[in-house]
């Protein structure tokens, strides 16, 4: 039987997860080296479905370690990723941050945790990556967060709790 794989390039969002969940999962076995994860990791980046899907991956999985640790060969490939990563950090700090509101009120401790869990990695990896990329991606999202919303096409507003919140986070990015 032939072994069937996936080109990098052409992967799917579904494929990054998936390939990202794969990869995690053997560096946590021992089975791959921070090296080798990080190296396969920056190829995956490289286009929007992968860069998209190795965060919602790593960032979400309770039981990926990989994004607490961040080892130096990871944070030295994210960096290499540029505008690109500090992007989707960012946008991931935003949401994760007003879904912590959007939880506690709802009192929904368990994804109220997972929120937070998101929103402590965020903070860990920006306070890590090039400085210059996420002041770019910081100061766009201060200038548009009255635009922006918890929807996919923007209809649902950050209100005034959830929008003072992000900006806490963003503050403590600093920190």
């Amino acid at each position: 039987m032939e072994k069937k794989t996936i080109n990098l390039k052409q992967a799917s969002f579904t494929q990054s997860i998936n390939i990202s969940a794969q990869w995690c999962k053997e560096w946590g076995e021992d089975l791959l080296s921070e090296e080798v994860l990080a190296d396969r990791i920056a190829e995956l980046i490289k286009t929007r479905n992968g860069i998209r899907g190795f965060f919602a991956y790593a960032l979400s999985d309770k039981d990926c370690f990989l994004l607490d640790k961040l080892p130096f060969s990871l944070i030295y490939k994210l960096n290499e990723g540029g505008d690109a990563v500090a992007e989707i950090v960012v946008k991931n700090l935003i949401m994760s941050s007003a879904q912590i509101i959007f939880h506690r009120r709802d009192n929904n401790h368990e994804y109220e945790i997972t929120s937070e869990i998101i929103s402590d990695r965020c903070k860990a990896i920006l306070r890590l990556l090039e400085t210059r990329s996420v002041t770019k991606s910081v100061n766009q999202v201060l200038r548009n967060l009255d635009t922006m919303g918890n929807s996919f096409d923007n209809s649902l507003k950050y209100d005034s709790e959830q929008k003072d919140f992000i900006k806490k986070q963003i503050l403590d990015v600093a920190q």
